[in-house]
């Protein structure tokens, strides 16, 4: 009985401070698992995370490629992992240079980030023949270490430099443009709306989520605060501005983002209405992307800290792009 009502305690407290209750309690180099509560159409209550992998050198950024299936990177390992039909993780793509962030074209083609010092920024990696740079430098100056990216519809693509507080813009056949270049301390997740009107953009050093009109040349005017996350950083020292870690960020076929916060996956209306977070934990630390998934784009899949993990969904992901 003592030792339930300190677990309870302990819950109500992490609940009172923003944060998942199981990240209050998980030790060390384990996966926390919880049930979730029940967000209307988003989940339902009870549901458990499964981990589908643990152990890898690193995991991040999972996309669901139609014919090809779950894809993700291990950047440690200079590959982009499959995830095949028993669960293993098979090498799809090797010898890269320390991929992060993928995104997958209306051309078909599958850009990632790479973030080896020398080759930074995005390549079309796949399929074979079609291999090009899209852009490693800006203006002659290497890129800090880029992160997150999302193709459009028009044939650019939307990078993230947290290190370089920069984010990036490449039109089809185009010249890179900063798009964003103060403001927002570290830009790290990014994500387009369904009508690409609006570009939305994760602060992993702060507190929001920020939206940004999309200009007919790919450029961002009317920066807004979208959001603030609730998700919050107990590690800093006292004194410290508090920070969200902020990282992946993904969105619905009804308009709803989703996001990796200190709280988990926070979830939000089209309009930023905080509708709850799914409490989920890789590792030691917070889990770093996450993606729609599954034929019906009805499953979860969320990487980080070398493990995948899996969460059946009410919700289903956006239909007109990949991610």
């Amino acid at each position: 009985m003592i030792r339930q009502a300190l677990l309870t305690l302990t819950i109500a407290l992490a609940a009172g401070l923003g944060v998942s209750p199981a990240f209050a309690q998980t030790p060390p180099n384990t996966v926390a698992l919880q049930p979730s509560p029940a967000i209307p159409g988003v989940i339902a209550g009870g549901t458990m995370p499964e981990v589908v992998i643990k152990g890898l050198t690193s995991s991040d950024d999972p996309l669901w490629v139609p014919g090809v299936g779950l894809l993700f990177s291990e950047s440690q390992a200079n590959r982009i992992v499959r995830l095949d039909e028993h669960d293993q993780p098979v090498t799809f793509l090797g010898d890269l240079l320390n991929p992060l962030g993928m995104t997958f074209d209306s051309e078909g083609q599958l850009i990632s980030i790479q973030t080896k010092p020398g080759s930074m920024g995005p390549r079309v990696v796949w399929p074979k023949g079609k291999e090009r740079i899209i852009a490693d430098n800006y203006q002659g100056k290497a890129f800090g270490r880029p992160n997150d990216i999302v193709a459009d519809l028009k044939g650019g693509v939307y990078f993230t430099d947290p290190m370089g507080s920069a984010v990036y813009y490449v039109p089809r056949g185009g010249a890179i443009v900063r798009v964003v270049g103060e403001g927002i301390k570290s830009p790290n997740g990014l994500q387009l709306s369904h009508d690409e009107k609006t570009l939305y953009i994760n602060d992993t050093q702060g507190l929001n989520i920020y939206a940004f009109d999309v200009q007919p040349d790919g450029r961002l005017a009317n920066r807004r605060v979208f959001a603030t996350y609730t998700g919050r950083d107990m590690s800093l020292p006292p004194g410290a501005p508090p920070v969200s870690r902020a990282d992946g960020l993904v969105t619905d076929n009804d308009g709803r983002l989703y996001a990796l916060t200190d709280s988990g996956i926070e979830v939000l209306s089209p309009t930023g209405q905080h509708l709850g977070a799914i409490p989920v934990w890789c590792i030691t630390r917070r889990c770093q992307n996450l993606a729609f998934g599954g034929p019906d784009k009805n499953i979860m899949y969320v990487a980080g800290g070398g493990t995948l993990i899996r969460i059946p969904m009410l919700s289903r992901g956006f239909s007109g792009r990949a991610k």
